[in-house]
Parts: C-alpha cells; structure tokens; sequence
C-alpha cells in the first residue's frame, strides 16, 4: 500500500439536512414509478389535472392529500368512496407517515420513503486533519479499462458486458441529466453493493469545485451523521485532475491508523473514485464506499467503474450538445412565432384603428350611418384579437384532458348558434346532421367546443358570399374501427364546405401553426389548436379537398374514441361527479 496521503473532509450538520421524500409504486397500472415529494408543498393523490399523475381509474380524482408539516408528513383521505389504507388499515383521519408506510389508493400501492437526497451539505469534501485516505490502487479511465483481470474472465467479461450494455441503453435514451444520473446511480448499486454513494458533477459557479447531484444509501440513514457521506479530497482529486479511477481499501486494517484516528470514526473500510469524463473533459465524479468488515472493492470492480464513468461522460456530452441544439431551434421558434404574432397583430390593430377612424368620423358629423359602418370594422376585428388570444393559450398550455360523459348534440347546436350571425352576414347555410341515437360520448367538452369552433368558422369564411353552404355531421360507430388498433366505439365528426377548396400543395401542412391560407384575415392558429386537441382526446383529424378537375370543397373529419368506460370513475360517488362537473 502506498504512503498515506492527508485528505480532506466535513460533516452536515443537522439543520442542513433534507432528504428527498419519493413515493414509489410497487403495485398497479403505475408500477415502477417514482413520485419526489417537494419539501414544503402538498400534494394530492388522485386523478385531478392538480393531482400526482397517475392512471389508475379506480381513484377518485381527489382521492387523498399529503401535506408536509415542519418536516414531518401526514396523510388523510379526501372521503373516497373506495378510503384510503395505511399500513393495511383504512384511514380514519389524519395520520403521521414514516420511512417504509405502504400507501394504498384503488389498486395502487405506493410506498413511502428517503432513501436519496439533494442536499449538497450531505456530502462535502474534509479538512485535510480530519480525514486520512490512501490511494491502494489507480487505473486509468479510458476505454481498455473495461478488460478485466479475474480467475474466470470469460464469466466476467459477459457479466460486464451485460452491465455496459445496460448504462449504454440507459445513456442512449435518457437526455434529461439528473433522470440520467440517477439511474446510473441506481445501475451502480445493483452491481456494486455498496452502503453509500454518490455522484459529484463540477459546478463553475458554484461555491464549491463539486456539488453532489445524487445521492444514494443502501439503507435509509438513522441520523445525520449516519447520513454524511465522508469524501477524501485527496481521491476526489486524484480522480478528476490525472483522469484515473481511484481504489481505497482495508484502511481499518493499516496499524498506521490508530483507535481514535478519522478513518476509524467514519468507519471507512473500502471506497471507489472514478471520473465522469469524455475525451479530455471531466463533468465529475462517481463515488461509492463502504464500512463493512472483511469487505473490500476489486481492481476488477475499480476497472468496471471507470467503464461506467466513461459512458456517463458520453451521455452527459450528448445531453450538453442536444440542449444546445435544442436551445437554437427554440429561439429559431421563438423568433418565427414573434414575427408571424407581431403580422396577425399588426393586420388587426390596423383593422381597429380603420374602424375606430370611420366611428370617430360619424360621431363628427353626427352620422349614425357612418358610425354602424365602423363600430362592424371595429367588432370583427375583435373578435379577430379574441380569436387570437384563445387559440394562443390553447396551443402554448399543457393540460391534462378532464374526460366527462358529453352529448354531442347539444355542444354542436351551440357552435351553430354563435355562429348564427356571421352566417347571416354571409348569406351561408350551415346544416346540423347529427345522429338522434348517439350515447354521450367521453370528451373533454371545452377543448372539444374550440376545436369544433376553429374548424366551423373557417368552413364559413372559405364559402362564396350568398351561395355558401357547410353541413356538418356527427356518426357514431359502436363496432371497432377498421384498420384501427383501437377496439371500441367511435364517434366521425365531419365539416364540409362548398368553398374554393384546399389547394393541393397546402394539404401536408395545413395543420402547422402560423400556416394561413386567409391571408390579412387569418392568424395560423386555429386548425393546429384542433388538431392537437383531438390528438390529446386520442383521436384523429384529416383534410381532404374536391377532385380534379374542378377542386371545390374541403372536408375535415375528426375520429374521436368514444368508449363511455374511459371518463367513468368507480370510486366517485354521483355527488362528487356533480360537484365536478359543476366547477367547469
């Protein structure tokens, strides 16, 4: 063993502290997901667009709350038909959770725990008289480090290329960094076995060279000492600057370190150091160690880590060069969606200040004619605005769909109605088909309403002054839909036009925001709003225009799922579908 080299090292204290929370489900349709618990912010367990997202239809949508409490965590069910079980018992009022609690909602089982955690004051690098560390071994991280040197190599080699295989998926796949790291973390204690861990990533602004970004225990700590993960900088550095996976072991067993010396303090039998690197830049480090007796890491096991740091490296480089990708495409977005907001807006508030002129110019004269004649420039072109800002606001936000039991009828007869007066103006029939039969179909009524309103206001504006007509239909279909890997119902929404058509080199992108074919009257926005709507419902919308040679007329159908189990909540009572349906 090499000459003991003085470290560097320091303890959280316990007021610094702060564990991760994360709900884990361990059974139901969500199995495998993990839900973190924000410190100070309640959450909701159900399927509300509020609540934690899970798909379990047999909770209610406000079916139980956690709520933090000086950090302590409790529990109570929002009377649930179906209750809420801690532990195995149903939940009568409110209840104190702990590390371990089985949290049971329908037919999901989570489990409460702090196992991880984001504090960077729980792992810190130690005062050089605080902590004496050795380095026993060094290998340089490259890419031979992943031939290892065993009594059975070839049993090795396929376990170790088994275990690459696996962070070379995950890598691949992940582009989200903390995602990353944390699996790769996880990776990392399933084949390593160790008691703690650690992944350190360089922070250029930050106060310290290294901040944790994970951290992992094989078993939740007791206390806060139990917690702190004690780093010597002398691997730490060692690590990072030569490039080289760092292997400290039986530091208990050297009589170099006596009784009351650091290393016999924290315990620290055996440790691992490797870099996170790619090509000639190091992100960081991964660290593990243990303070299990007569239990050591391998040079075989050091050569794997380096291996693994190596392809972490590759991913968080990958990560890097996609975000700034990412980064140029969405100010190449933004710049595009300014210029084409700033025209529509321009070509509206010109619109508005013609309406507003001629209003001003009857209100000098004393002409009430006049007026009218502006004060319908100035109403259309608000309208124009309102148009604009809804659809803005439908496009830009993401929201989870509220499925409910909706007729379709009713909501098209509504669509027919506000737009009774432009028909008027234009002298255009708009014809209501809709089958007398149809069952309430599952649809979120709101979005639906929009989606339906863009696609019929532009039916009626494409149509010739006086000879316009657009029929609009609505089929139910209670077979599975041919060609389809959906089985179940389906509802076909159709709106045609006898208007001048699409022409055929705008059929591919007709449904791209900002692509307008009204010129000064359109904003781009209204066929992209629907079609994302009916996609969010699960369903399809297509485009189709007259035949050659004449190419008159447009057809647009909508395919929405029209299973009626899908909006059904079984453990709502009737009381709370009525309160729900109420606050929309």
């Amino acid at each position: 063993m090499s000459p003991a080299r003085r470290g560097v090292a320091c303890r959280a204290e316990a007021t610094t502290l702060h564990s991760v929370l994360v709900l884990t489900v361990i059974q139901g349709p969500d199995k495998g997901k993990k839900y973190e618990l924000p410190d100070h912010e309640p959450q909701l367990i159900g399927r509300s667009s509020e609540a934690l997202p899970i798909s379990d239809t047999t909770v209610s949508r406000r079916h139980a709350e956690l709520t933090p409490d000086d950090g302590v965590w409790w529990i109570r069910d929002l009377r649930s038909q179906n209750g809420t079980y801690l532990n195995g018992v149903r939940l009568a009022d409110r209840q104190r959770l702990r590390p371990g609690d089985q949290i049971r909602v329908g037919a999901t089982l989570f489990v409460f725990g702090a196992t991880e955690s984001r504090d960077p004051e729980v792992v810190r690098l130690m005062k050089p008289e605080d902590l004496d560390a050795s380095i026993e071994r060094a290998i340089p991280s490259n890419e031979d480090s992943v031939i290892l040197a065993e009594p059975e190599p070839r049993a090795a080699a396929v376990h170790h290329l088994k275990v690459i295989y696996q962070l070379t998926t995950l890598t691949a796949q992940a582009l989200d960094k903390n995602k990353l790291l944390r699996s790769v973390i996880d990776i990392v204690f399933d084949e390593f076995k160790p008691e703690r861990g650690t992944i350190l990533l360089s922070i250029a602004d930050g106060p310290r060279p290294f901040e944790p970004v994970v951290v992992k225990y094989a078993t939740p700590p007791r206390d806060v000492q139990d917690a702190t993960i004690h780093v010597s900088r002398t691997i730490l550095q060692h690590a990072v600057k030569q490039g080289e996976g760092v292997l400290s072991s039986n530091a208990m067993n050297d009589p170099r370190f006596a009784a009351g010396d650091s290393v016999q303090r924290f315990h620290i039998r055996s440790a691992i150091c490797s870099p996170i690197r790619f090509r000639e830049h190091t992100f960081g480090a991964i660290y593990i160690d243990s303070s299990i007796a007569n239990y050591t890491f391998t040079p075989e096991q050091l050569a794997l880590m380096n291996a693994i740091g190596q392809h972490t490296g590759l991913a968080l480089a990958n990560a890097d060069l996609y975000a700034e990708k990412l980064q140029t495409e969405r100010l190449a977005a933004i710049g595009e969606t300014v210029a084409s907001l700033s025209h529509s807006i321009k070509n509206i508030v010109q619109g508005l200040r013609g309406g507003a002129d001629v209003v001003e110019m009857g209100l000098r004269k004393d002409d009430l004619k006049i007026a009218k004649g502006g004060w319908s420039i100035l109403k259309r072109n608000l309208d124009r605005i309102m148009s604009l800002a809804l659809n803005m606001l439908a496009y830009s936000r993401q929201r989870r769909v509220e499925l409910d039991l909706v007729r379709l009828g009713p909501l098209l007869e509504e669509c027919a109605q506000l737009l009774e007066g432009q028909c008027q103006a234009k002298g255009a029939a708009l014809i209501l088909d809709v089958d007398p039969e149809m069952p309430p179909i599952p649809i979120d009524a709101g979005l639906i309403h929009q989606a339906l309103m863009n696609l019929m206001t532009n039916a009626v504006e494409a149509v010739d002054q006086d000879t316009g007509a657009v029929t609009v239909r609505a089929l139910y279909h209670s077979h599975s839909r041919r060609g389809s890997d959906r089985a179940g119902p389906w509802v076909e929404i159709t709106v045609t036009d006898n208007g001048p058509g699409i022409p055929e080199a705008n059929l591919a992108r007709i449904f791209e925001p900002f692509n307008t074919t009204k010129g000064l009257r359109g904003t781009g926005l209204g066929l992209a709003v629907a079609k994302r709507v009916v996609e969010e419902h699960g369903g399809d919308i297509t485009a189709e225009t007259g035949a050659p040679p004449q190419s008159r007329g447009a057809t647009f159908r909508i395919i929405l799922p029209a299973d009626p189990s899908a909006a059904i909540d079984p453990s709502a009572t009737a009381a709370e579908r009525r309160a729900e349906n109420r606050d929309r």
